[in-house]
């Protein structure tokens, strides 16, 4: 769980002008090389970033095998935008014509070194990130069907098979329950799902979005997800079994949430306790204890049956539905006919008028989502490609086209257009890709034709690209206009590949580029923020199972492939501290990349901060279709 709100003071970089310098370096400057930890494919850019306290003059670089043989040699640096007061100089090393397979690293006339870092095929570097993925993702599954051989998980929260169901509880501006909860009588089974992040709640928002990418993934690339290797079809179902339990399609009824993360005084909430998931099956909590609803966990009802729903639950839920009957069409029929049906029925009961506040957890400050339009028109998009393109099946087809260009046009039309990347809180770009691939290329008839689609993709991308122009990194956000840098970054990442896809243009191939290395460590920390990606990332997340049953060093056991949110502003750490059970990490304290803080925001890779390092199941989603489509073949 974490807080989306955006930062009020946006701090701009000074710039400086590109230039060749040339020459020997100043002698022993406080310098440091930030390069791509996980790799760079043969025949892509190849770029390291040297960030120095001193002006580096004369300087030079090249680039050493793991024999020490010099194989590449630049004539100088290239100059860039400064990062910080500490790190007045910034330059950037080329290397593009690296391209034969093997390990390599950087190093600087003046002695300065960068790690090791491989060079090889999008294969060989990223399936086995996908890979990590799918592990983290089995990480954080509930219930029964767990993996014992990922950190060493065992059954929990099995009671969520008869749990009891709430009204929506009520909370003040401090996220302070009111009163108590108030039971509704009846029981539902909300067993499985997967955690939502560090802790152990279960999110209808969180789980429907990551469902949508891993699904997406899924059905572009069956072959490469559905092998024994790397299976996220099976994990895909898994999350969306979850997700139709969720939704009584027989009573219309929306259950939007598992588990109390807040309490007060009297009642305490998940993130009261440090502990492994399956302690809280034996916990003595009987009634009237103040661990009651940790054991006994409540399902909150978003309303009562048939009664109108926020629309981006509506819209994504109705997506999820869509793509599952896309995937699952040949090989379980009843299933896809079972979503296509659930999809209709919670689309229909979207709520599009006198809309307030959505809809998302509770409390609502957890995930502030305010934005619906865009789930409305990926819902309808994916609903519209479920059908067949004749009879009766071609009729609901251009019905929910339809309805996908009103909503794509009124986003077009509204004041968030272009404002965010592919994130949690914002499907646009993603939803501008689906709906234009299902349309025809000259005018389709609908509010919105495929060009105006395309079009509105492109000024995304270009938003980003012009924001990354005042940055040494290229990277696409300022660092204190928000929170969950990393998801923001992969997004955009994700959207230059749809656009390169729809259009054949490479246009933004290099900004795209770019976002996925700032993930991968080419930014001012040198840490990736995806675990297991290189050889520096997060070794003390703020994640309960791997806290407990991993290392702290960054060697086995470690939960792959989980992305954390990076840097954060400065303000969100204050007043953090280690809980009760929590194992200390780093052991001996201290911050090694204090550093490097700049532009209003910190990196911390310590378990009490989790601004920085707690992972979660919507950080982590785009790394799928990401890593997917890179290992397939295919490039920005």
């Amino acid at each position: 769980m974490r807080s989306a709100s955006a930062a009020a003071v946006l701090l701009l970089a000074a710039f400086v002008l590109p230039a060749r310098v040339h020459g020997a370096a100043a002698a022993r400057t406080h310098t440091v090389i930030r390069i791509n930890g996980a790799g760079y494919v043969t025949r892509w850019r190849k770029w390291a970033v040297v960030l120095s306290a001193a002006p580096l003059n004369r300087a030079s670089a090249r680039v050493v095998n793991a024999s020490g043989r010099t194989v590449y040699r630049t004539r100088g640096l290239v100059a860039l935008p400064a990062w910080s007061r500490a790190f007045r100089y910034a330059y950037e090393v080329q290397f593009d014509r690296v391209r034969a397979p093997g390990r390599y690293r950087v190093v600087l006339s003046t002695g300065a070194r960068s790690p090791a870092f491989p060079v090889g095929s999008a294969r060989a570097l990223y399936r086995p990130l996908l890979a990590h993925a799918l592990f983290f993702y089995r990480a954080q599954r509930d219930g029964r069907h767990v993996f014992h051989d990922v950190l060493g998980r065992r059954p929990s929260h099995l009671l969520d098979r008869v749990a009891r169901t709430y009204r929506p509880p009520t909370y003040d501006v401090n996220d302070v329950l009111q009163g108590t909860l108030h039971p509704l009588g009846t029981r539902v089974n909300a067993e499985g799902g997967w955690f939502d992040a560090g802790d152990y709640l279960k999110f209808v928002q969180t789980a429907s979005y990551t469902v949508a990418l891993m699904l997406l993934a899924v059905r572009d690339y069956p072959r490469l997800l559905s092998s024994s290797a790397i299976d996220f079809r099976d994990e895909a179902r898994f999350g969306l079994a979850w997700l139709m339990k969720m939704w009584d399609d027989r009573h219309r009824t929306l259950y939007y949430q598992v588990g109390i993360g807040d309490g007060n005084a009297r009642i305490h909430g998940d993130h009261d306790l440090w502990r492994l998931p399956q302690h809280d099956d034996h916990m003595r909590a009987a009634g009237g204890s103040s661990w009651y609803y940790v054991k006994y966990r409540p399902v909150f009802r978003a309303g009562p049956p048939g009664s109108r729903l926020s629309p981006n639950l509506a819209g994504r839920l109705a997506a999820d539905f869509g793509l599952c009957a896309q995937v699952f069409r040949r090989n379980s029929p009843s299933l896809a006919r079972r979503c296509l049906r659930s999809g209709r029925h919670v689309f229909a009961l979207a709520r599009t008028a006198h809309v307030r506040q959505l809809l998302t957890t509770s409390p609502h400050d957890y995930y502030p989502e305010s934005t619906w339009k865009d789930d409305l028109q990926l819902g309808a998009t994916e609903m519209a490609r479920a059908y067949g393109a004749k009879g009766s099946q071609g009729m609901e087809r251009r019905r929910y086209l339809r309805l996908a260009a009103r909503w794509a046009k009124d986003y077009i039309s509204g004041p968030n257009d272009g404002s965010d990347s592919l994130n949690l809180y914002d499907v646009s770009g993603l939803a501008d890709a689906e709906l234009a691939s299902a349309l025809p290329r000259h005018d389709s008839g609908l509010r919105v034709g495929r060009p105006a689609l395309v079009q509105d993709l492109a000024r995304l991308l270009a938003a980003g690209r012009r924001q990354s122009r005042s940055d040494p990194f290229r990277f696409g956000l300022a660092y204190n206009s928000q929170e969950d840098l990393t998801p923001h970054a992969l997004g955009y990442a994700v959207e230059a590949l749809l656009y390169h896809r729809l259009t054949g243009s490479s246009r933004f191939a290099g900004f795209g580029l770019n976002q996925l290395n700032w993930a991968l460590g080419l930014n001012a920390w040198g840490s990736a923020f995806i675990v297991g990606a290189g050889s520096r990332f997060p070794d003390c997340m703020q994640h309960q199972v791997a806290n407990l049953s991993g290392s702290l060093d960054g060697r086995r056991p470690i939960d792959w492939g989980a992305t954390v949110d990076g840097p954060n502003a400065v303000a969100a750490f204050q007043g953090l501290g280690l809980q009760q059970g929590m194992r200390r990490c780093p052991p001996r304290g201290g911050d090694r990349y204090r550093p490097f803080d700049a532009r209003g925001v910190r990196y911390v890779d310590n378990v009490a901060d989790w601004p920085s390092v707690e992972p979660a199941d919507d950080y982590t989603a785009p790394t799928v279709f990401l890593f997917a489509t890179l290992s397939a073949g295919n490039h920005f």
